[in-house]
């Protein structure tokens, strides 16, 4: 049975919001929860990017829902400081807490002013940090002088149990290469087919544990108020690697989105007031083989999307 989850944008919304929104989506039915883990927003009208690590101490206290976090290590996070922040949540709250572990985008990881590196690096990179992880979560000394450098690293602070380390991608290639490391595979929403070819393409190839799904979608009593929200908040949001990866500033998203027409926006969030119409979509995502869908309102305010996906879209699916 596939679990329902709500998705939780530190872009968008201040963490006192979030955090006050997660708790009402525990409330409402949401099974489970997932947040972003950004410096910078994806436009300067989203306005927001808070630490994640932070507001996830917060929420995993505030709630018995377990949570994930997509993160980058490897050039703003030293993994050793990842592997200790996910040994600590994962010691205070066992069973609860997951990472999902990715190459990174520019607009995060240029602050440290270090050059960004070509894919395949930045992918060697990260396989290098999910090792040095997973050997300090494991209760290994770490020496390493590789991409990344460490020096006699030790965890003293452990869970029982290492939390699953799972895959972050949004192609077929990346799937296919999370499976020869990762405890699961999460991507986002895209066309059927594509999203087919994904699972196939991490399951074919050894792939074990869940593979979750993070489905943008804009609801609101009116469609055109759902289609504004849309449009303003993720047209920046539209556009396929390496645009995403590469561009460094808020301000250049604003730049290259501000002709996108709302139809591109409809290809990336799924827009509609009718609730019907969501579960359509998500029951299709579900039968997918998804084990887990994390619902991303795209508007600020989530209180009215809280309320009626707990009442009429949660109960349908279930």
């Amino acid at each position: 049975m596939t679990d329902y989850g709500i998705h939780c944008s530190h872009e968008q919304i201040r963490p006192a919001e979030l955090l006050n929104a997660v708790i009402a989506a525990e409330r409402a039915g949401f099974d489970a929860a997932m947040c972003s883990d950004h410096f910078s927003p994806w436009s300067e009208r989203q306005g927001q990017s808070a630490f994640a690590w932070s507001w996830l101490g917060a929420a995993l206290q505030a709630t018995n829902l377990s949570f994930g976090v997509v993160n980058a290590p490897g050039q703003r996070y030293h993994p050793a400081i990842i592997a200790q922040a996910i040994g600590t949540l994962a010691s205070m709250y066992p069973g609860r807490f997951w990472a999902a572990l990715g190459s990174g985008e520019y607009s995060n990881e240029h602050i440290t002013g270090k050059p960004w590196p070509r894919k395949e690096m930045r992918n060697a990179r990260l396989l290098e940090s999910v090792e040095v992880i997973r050997d300090l979560l494991a209760g290994k000394e770490v020496t390493r002088d590789g991409l990344v450098t460490v020096d006699r690293a030790r965890l003293w602070t452990r869970p029982d149990e290492p939390p699953p380390l799972i895959g972050a991608a949004v192609s077929e290639k990346t799937a296919k290469w999370c499976a020869s490391w990762a405890d699961g595979l999460v991507t986002v929403n895209a066309p059927e087919q594509k999203l087919r070819d994904m699972i196939a393409a991490y399951r074919d190839n050894g792939g074990r544990g869940p593979v979750c799904l993070q489905v943008h979608l804009s609801w609101a009593p009116t469609i055109e108020e759902a289609e504004r929200i849309a449009y303003d908040q993720w047209r920046t949001n539209v556009f396929p690697p390496p645009v995403c990866w590469d561009l460094e500033l808020a301000e250049h998203f604003d730049v290259v989105g501000q002709d996108v027409p709302l139809e591109r926006v409809r290809e990336v969030v799924n827009i509609s007031a009718d609730p019907d119409q969501h579960i359509e979509w998500l029951r299709g995502y579900a039968a997918l083989g998804f084990d887990r869908i994390y619902l991303h309102h795209v508007g600020q305010d989530l209180t009215g999307f809280i309320e009626t996906f707990g009442a009429k879209v949660l109960p349908a699916l279930r």
